[in-house]
């Protein structure tokens, strides 16, 4: 769920600090966008600061909109790639075509 990772400091101490997975991020922000608990009760439940659920909560807000619309862009990207490929296939098989034709003498 959460890993931890040591930092040193200035003074030869190392201190431990915490880090969270997205999943974890996530399963908090949406919670506290549910809006069932409040932000302090979150914050006792997962152990987390209310400062940093909050974060993640404007950022999953924000954020929103992007996941659905970046999905239908990939989408639209791959179509336009593929239709590349294909007119550049055409084109190019179109020359060959050509180039065979004069090679056998059948253009006049």
């Amino acid at each position: 769920m959460l890993c931890q990772e040591t930092i040193a400091e200035e003074g030869g101490m190392a201190t431990q600090r915490k880090r969270y997975s997205a999943e974890f991020k996530a399963r908090v922000a949406l919670e506290a966008l549910k809006g069932h608990k409040t932000v302090n009760e979150l914050a006792s439940t997962y152990g987390v600061h209310p400062a940093q659920i909050t974060h993640w909560k404007h950022r999953l807000q924000q954020e929103m909109p992007e996941i659905f619309s970046a999905r239908r862009a990939k989408r639209e990207d791959a179509h336009e790639a593929l239709q590349a490929r294909l007119y550049q296939q055409i084109g190019q098989l179109k020359v060959e075509l050509d180039w065979l034709k004069k090679k056998a003498g059948l253009v006049s």
